[in-house]
């Protein structure tokens, strides 16, 4: 077995294998928020308030699971390669029960099961997965995490794009459209499992790296990891924000008539585009400047979306674009700069990135917390013709208050000293 130190001398990795890996765990992720819930409420009858519950229910799950997994993965990194590939089997069997396979009993509890099982190995793999790349960025060299982090974020969001497109497109071919993205998904996990193996194995722990494995809470006595997960945080609630409130935005106030799914396909392929061009300038300049200037920039573009009305759907579509490149900024070099520290607390990063899942994930359930009663408050309601007073609350929670936060999270890392955490 290999130690961290043996890994000097390893040979060059397959940097595609982060990214088709990162691609299917994308696939696994958001698009699955997207397609379960109208696929059961479609074919079973399932009521969308009884889903809409079971997915909060999901959600305070992983408040709780997402710090213990990052604990198991850090207590299993010696048999990694092991683990991994039980929770992709797992993961791959809860995709195709989801989809693929009829309900063998009521459908909501069906659902319930099939996604509590993937989500959880969802958050195991990807805890995992930060953690062996946080080790092979600290042996790649000067830039190493913001390079690795390029492979793999834009192969997330390629994923991203797959998974959303995926079912429309099988439509047109396949009877069953769902159940062809189930098998596809599982045909990519295994792909995934086989191009990361050498990697599982070459990052194993020795007995000795085990036992120097920080707790969590030593890890949030760090101040630089504390400020990075504070800013992780705020960053991420405009992302949050919009993805709750996207449809109900294009509806009611751009009258998008059918091209919500085109408009947010456009917004991860601007992200995945640009993802490596902001590598490219973190090298030049710094990922600090650089992720400022990410940020700066989705946080200016955003701000266009007051001045838009029913039918502006090109003006919205270029605003996809311009912010949808910053968003590729956040998404490649924010976890390579907490990737960064992580190296520099620890050779082993699964608790930290542990905590990372759990704030990340925590934001989805923040905004839920802020805008749907605040909309309510306003009088809005979906699918039905809403005063000026409501549609006017609409657009302001969805273009103003996530721009406002971008700017909070902007001006906390500019506060932020990060010479000990460039990459």
């Amino acid at each position: 077995m290999m130690t961290h130190a043996a890994t000097l001398s390893a040979p060059a990795p397959r940097l595609w294998g982060y990214a088709l890996f990162g691609g299917l765990l994308a696939m696994a992720g958001l698009p699955i928020y997207i397609h379960a819930p109208y696929h059961y409420v479609d074919s079973y009858a399932v009521s969308l308030g009884a889903l809409g519950v079971v997915l909060f229910a999901l959600r305070g799950l992983d408040f709780v699971q997402d710090p213990a997994l990052g604990w198991l993965a850090a207590r299993l990194r010696a048999v990694r390669a092991q683990a991994v590939a039980v929770a992709g089997v797992l993961m791959a069997l809860a995709m195709l029960a989801l989809f693929a396979i009829p309900p063998m009993f009521n459908p909501l509890l069906w659902f319930a099961l099939a996604l509590t099982v993937l989500f959880s190995c969802y958050s195991f793999l990807t805890i995992c997965f930060y953690a062996t790349g946080t080790a092979r960025g600290a042996v790649l060299g000067d830039g190493g995490h913001v390079y690795l982090a390029a492979w793999r974020e834009t192969g997330a969001l390629v994923g991203v794009c797959i998974a959303a497109a995926a079912p429309v497109a099988l439509a047109g071919v396949l009877g069953a459209p769902f159940a062809g993205f189930a098998l596809g998904f599982a045909l990519i996990v295994a792909l995934g499992l086989w191009a990361m193996g050498a990697e599982w194995l070459r990052f194993a722990a020795a007995p000795a790296e085990l036992a120097a494995a920080p707790s969590m809470r030593q890890i949030l006595r760090d101040a630089a990891a504390r400020r990075l997960l504070l800013i992780a945080l705020v960053n991420a609630l405009p992302v949050a924000i919009t993805s709750t409130l996207f449809l109900f935005y294009a509806e009611a106030v751009l009258h998008a008539d059918g091209w919500e799914g085109a408009l947010l396909i456009l917004l991860f392929l601007s992200a995945a585009a640009s993802a490596p061009l902001w590598a490219r300038l973190a090298r030049a300049v710094g990922p600090k400047p650089a992720l400022l200037a990410g940020m700066a920039l989705a946080a200016g573009s955003f701000l266009f979306v007051l001045t838009l009305g029913a039918g502006d759907i090109a003006l919205f579509a270029l605003i996809c674009v311009i912010s949808g490149a910053g968003i590729g900024a956040d998404m490649t070099l924010l976890p390579a700069i907490f990737a960064r520290r992580m190296a520099q607390i620890s050779p082993e990063a699964a608790q930290g990135f542990g905590l990372w899942a759990f704030v990340t994930k925590a934001t989805l359930a923040i905004a839920a917390v802020i805008v749907f009663p605040a909309l309510n408050l306003a009088g809005f309601e979906a699918g039905s013709a809403n005063p000026e007073g409501a549609l006017s609350a609409l657009i302001l929670l969805y273009a103003a208050l996530p721009s406002a936060l971008k700017l909070v999270a902007l001006t906390l890392l500019a506060l932020t000293p990060l010479k000990e955490t460039s990459s």
